[in-house]
């Protein structure tokens, strides 16, 4: 599928070919942190699964740079084949590659000079602070192999190459799972191990996308004369890419608080429970944002066409897809919640209490789906400022301070405690949902109006062609 058939072909159709390939690699990529925690929790013990969730919050603000760049490369140069500027979309790409060097350094400089104070700041104890150490400090050594692979991908995808950008991440998921019980267990290298593997799949992923890109006969390919820092492009770049960033960052925010509130009123148990609860949310919200990858080239590209219908159609498919696919982890987890759970450690305690907090979670994680998507119909369509209050909406906004109050709420003779922290999370999934419904019908109003007015213009033409004609 070349670019050009992102305004032609049927939506459904370019939505399938787009999104399953992505749906695939996301769902290959969570998988693998399904059995990278396996792994850990089985090989370590409970107390590493609390260490890497303690992590967690500074790999998010690793991924918050990348996608900063990535995302908002991934967009601009799906708008610029639009508008059939492929000079522009070259020195798009060449500015990925710098940008991401630049920002892949500092992230890893700073994060590894202040490594264990972030680490204590983000709720880590004295039993979990070596092992999330250990971890994170492996993953900030590799941060620019991070930084690099995750924005390749995000252009193969948006030049028309959802398959290769599939197998990249495919062959680094694989890698990665073959090198995980070596490290872990033949090598006796517990959670380092589980980093190293990471980095050294990426390492190799890597490789097989530049490949793509040296390719001279793709109309985006490296080439002389891309590599200068662009003020324009890189700017845009950036603002376009900030809603997912603030995003990732508030994801950070947002944990840190969880983790603080969790050891206050569960200790290390809670922690490691929400750990459990987190990986299985992942797998589910990959997929969502499989279809949200898949989507963004569709939106991005007729909308620089001026094609309004066709980024409604497209939106309407994915909504609906996630929709269907938030609801049934919403269904998993209140139906089976200890089955699941159990994947992940032979600790009666932590099965009981992962258990728990994943029924409270998940009631009403089947509007997150649409929520996710309306998001990013306002990034693919660079409408930074509407995304953005929509990322921080349901986690800054919302999330934060209900975690802050709900265990104050008076029960029994006491308070709600850490049941108040778990119920944080469906009532901001409501309510970010319903804020994101309003903020669509207003776009979708507009769509409506550009489009009456383009249909006036068509007929004032033909008009003023037919008078011509009879004089």
């Amino acid at each position: 599928m070349t670019h050009s058939e992102l305004g032609t072909e049927r939506i459904r159709t370019l939505l399938f070919k787009y999104a399953l390939p992505a749906i695939i690699a996301m769902t290959a990529s969570s998988l693998y942190n399904i059995v990278d925690s396996i792994y850990i929790g089985h090989g370590v013990g409970a107390l590493a699964l609390s260490g890497l969730t303690i992590a967690k919050p500074l790999m998010d603000i690793c991924a918050a740079f990348g996608s900063l760049v990535g995302v908002g490369a991934g967009t601009l140069i799906a708008i610029k084949l639009g508008e059939k500027d492929l000079l522009s979309s070259n020195k798009i790409l060449g500015n990925v590659i710098m940008l991401n060097l630049l920002l892949g350094v500092l992230v890893m400089v700073v994060g590894l000079a202040f490594l264990d104070p972030i680490l204590c700041a983000f709720g880590a104890s004295v039993d979990t602070l070596p092992l999330a150490h250990d971890y994170m400090a492996i993953i900030l050594y590799g941060n620019v192999t991070t930084h690099i692979y995750f924005g390749l991908n995000n252009m193969l995808r948006s030049t028309g190459h959802p398959m290769k950008s599939m197998t990249a991440t495919i062959l680094a998921v694989v890698i990665n799972m073959v090198l995980d019980p070596i490290f872990i267990f033949s090598l006796d290298m517990g959670v380092r191990g589980a980093a190293l593997a990471t980095v050294l799949s990426q390492c190799i992923a890597i490789v097989w996308q530049v490949t793509v890109f040296f390719n001279q006969e793709e109309p985006v390919h490296f080439q002389k004369g891309i590599w200068s820092l662009d003020r324009s492009i890189t700017l845009t770049m950036l603002s376009i890419g900030l809603s997912p960033f603030l995003m990732n960052l508030a994801s950070c925010f947002v944990m840190v608080i969880l983790n603080n509130q969790l050891k206050r009123y569960g200790g290390d148990l809670a922690i490691a429970s929400f750990g459990v609860v987190n990986r299985l949310m992942f797998v589910f919200f990959m997929i969502v944002m499989g279809l949200n990858q898949g989507m963004q080239p569709i939106a991005s590209f007729n909308y620089g066409a001026r094609q309004h219908d066709r980024v409604k159609r497209v939106f309407q498919l994915t909504a609906y897809a996630a929709t269907v696919i938030t609801t049934l982890f919403t269904l998993l987890g209140e139906i089976c919640p200890h089955l699941v759970v159990q994947l992940f450690t032979h600790d009666e305690e932590l099965i009981e209490a992962s258990a728990h907090a994943l029924r409270i979670i998940v009631c009403a994680f089947f509007v997150v789906g649409f929520q996710a998507v309306v998001t990013n119909l306002f990034t693919a369509l660079g409408m930074a400022k509407k995304a953005i209050f929509l990322s921080l909406s349901r986690q800054v906004l919302m999330l934060v301070p209900l975690c802050m109050l709900l265990p104050l709420i008076p029960a029994g003779d006491g308070v709600w405690g850490l049941n108040g922290v778990w119920w944080a999370w469906p009532l901001s999934d409501s309510l970010s949902a319903l804020l994101a419904a309003i903020l669509l019908m207003r776009q979708l109003r507009a769509f409506q109006q550009m489009h009456l007015s383009q249909q006036q213009l068509l007929r004032a033409n033909e008009r003023f062609l037919s008078d011509d004609f009879s004089q």
